[in-house]
């Protein structure tokens, strides 16, 4: 129950980060925020190490959690990177995926839909991460799944918010057929163009990312 409600209280301290409640360098007061939530300290430390390790706060030992946007550049450079190791692990993935992920493939994707016609973000980002853990795993390279695996934690709040954008739900499940399609027809070099257009964070999808991402001076 702890563990549900930090990540309940992650993500609420993710979206005032995003729309500006909680500025850069904003210092986050524990016994506050716990009161406000109504729980102990515990699960409101838990979901401050969750903000940590996706690099949303920075926490000071005896000074506290403060927080930390990442600037462009560095937004930028993570999901560029990103896109290259979803690439790769779509390439192998081509050559080794089994018949039995494929088939969860298509239940993710399946689901993924259903929140689509739902407009339920929080569930299409719940599918979608299964999506690409599977990939991950199929790529049969264990380094490289761990490595994607961490860098995908460290985007999880950017890439759920990017999802809010106006198409990007419908938009995001068509790039999903379009790597099922490469996988089934084992077809390498497609299953890395589609996922890295799909992860490549670009031109005006950038821009109406980071103007999401409000920082106050005043």
């Amino acid at each position: 129950m702890d563990t549900r409600r930090s990540d309940i209280i992650a993500e609420e301290l993710e979206e005032r980060i995003f729309n500006g409640t909680y500025p850069d360098g904003d210092r986050l007061d524990e016994v506050r925020l716990a009161k406000e939530f109504g729980v102990s300290r515990t699960p409101l430390r838990e979901a401050l190490q969750r903000l940590a390790r996706s690099g949303l706060v920075t926490l000071v030992p005896r000074r506290g959690a403060f927080v930390s946007q990442p600037g462009p550049v560095e937004l930028l450079e993570m999901f560029e990177v990103m896109a290259e190791l979803e690439a790769v692990c779509g390439r192998l993935a081509a050559m080794r995926i089994s018949d039995q992920a494929l088939t969860e493939l298509h239940e993710a994707n399946q689901n993924c839909q259903a929140a689509v016609d739902r407009q339920d973000v929080d569930s299409y980002y719940a599918e979608n991460e299964r999506f690409h853990h599977i990939i991950y795993k199929q790529s049969g390279n264990s380094f490289l799944a761990s490595e994607a695996r961490a860098l995908h934690r460290r985007l999880k709040p950017f890439r759920r918010q990017q999802l809010k954008l106006r198409g990007r739900m419908a938009q995001s499940m068509a790039e999903h057929k379009a790597i099922v399609d490469a996988l089934e027809q084992g077809e390498p070099e497609e299953a890395v163009t589609a996922l890295r257009n799909h992860v490549a964070i670009q031109g005006e999808k950038f821009h109406s990312l980071m103007s999401n991402l409000k920082r106050r001076t005043d």
